[in-house]
């Protein structure tokens, strides 16, 4: 179906068209809250996903100065989202009275599979200026080669988390998500979905290694960043980043502890304790509110839900996907 109230171009005509037709094709599942998931080209996205993905697929122009932070849901979107904002703004505004003390991350970082449908043309996402800080929970192997091959159109920023507190993240956000009246997901379901590489943009594991990947071959293109290793060594990760993106911090912004005032201003304490992240409005253009966003943000926190016996079947399906491949979580 055509977006309500948006009249499309001729190219998104045709790519809309391409959507509808596809979409009864596709395997389903069931999803996590009311939405089935499909598979398409070997991940499992929703509706919306699908038709971000064509869409960008199809009619995306990238720029060499796009910054693109790509997640798997649940694995620390929103810190990122905040983390690069702050990096490459960081001689724009003052700490006291920072965008982001007034501000959700989402809100000043676009969500990508979202901004390209605009208003029925790509006049928005092209009308935004460089450097284009933009943000997709999209795998590594659905974007158009014009954004992936090795001439820096683009550059990605891609952060993962241990796959046991992204499933009992995940398990709690679905259920924050679900309809009143509607059972709450079980975690015994949630475990059985994930497991089969049922969640959204899903498989986890393959999702992980296409940006893993991707970084080996193409370092100056793709940062993968661990979420463990942003909780052990944040000021490491912080200068990591912004010297990939090409924005080292000077010897006089080391001098005045900047690294240490964007760490403190991203910390999962200070957004979340912002009373703009306190929200818990819901509206059908935001059906997510900000605070649904923030739980606990910890390490480890998978063992207060997760059985042994969950934690052996999670432990022997990713020693099997990662075998060979270098990558580990810990």
């Amino acid at each position: 179906m055509y977006p309500k109230r948006i009249k499309l171009d001729e190219g998104y005509q045709k790519t809309y068209k391409n959507v509808d037709e596809l979409l009864p094709t596709l395997p389903r599942s069931k999803g996590w809250w009311l939405d089935q998931l499909l598979q398409y080209q070997g991940f499992w996205l929703s509706t919306y996903g699908i038709r971000g993905s064509m869409l960008i697929d199809d009619h995306f122009n990238p720029r060499p100065t796009d910054i693109i932070i790509a997640t798997s849901p649940k694995c620390g979107t929103t810190w990122l989202r905040a983390l690069v904002f702050s990096i490459i703004n960081r001689n724009s505004f003052d700490f006291s009275d920072h965008p982001l003390r007034k501000a959700n991350p989402r809100d000043l970082v676009h969500f990508l599979e979202a901004h390209i449908r605009g208003d029925g043309s790509t006049a928005s996402i092209d009308g935004l200026p460089s450097p284009r800080l933009l943000s997709t929970h999209l795998p590594y192997a659905l974007f158009p080669e014009c954004m992936t091959d090795d001439t820096l159109a683009c550059r990605f920023v891609y952060i993962c988390r241990d796959l046991k507190d992204v499933l009992a993240s995940k398990w709690h956000f679905a259920n924050k998500l679900r309809p009143k009246g509607v059972p709450p997901l079980s975690l015994e379901e949630a475990f059985d979905l994930f497991c089969k590489g049922v969640s959204h943009y899903g498989p986890f594991w393959d999702h992980v290694l296409g940006y893993w990947k991707a970084s080996l071959e193409s370092p100056k293109k793709v940062l993968c960043l661990k979420y463990e290793d942003v909780k052990k060594e944040p000021l490491g990760c912080v200068r990591k980043v912004a010297n990939f993106l090409g924005v080292p911090f000077t010897p006089e912004e080391e001098n005045k502890e900047i690294v240490e005032e964007i760490v403190k201003l991203c910390s999962f304490e200070n957004m979340s304790n912002q009373d703009v992240n306190k929200s818990d409005t819901r509206s059908q253009e935001k059906p997510i509110s900000n605070s649904d966003f923030f739980r606990k943000g910890e390490v480890g926190d998978w063992v207060n839900h997760l059985s042994p016996q969950m934690s052996e079947i999670l432990d022997q399906i990713t020693e099997q996907k990662f075998q060979g491949t270098g990558f580990s979580f810990h």
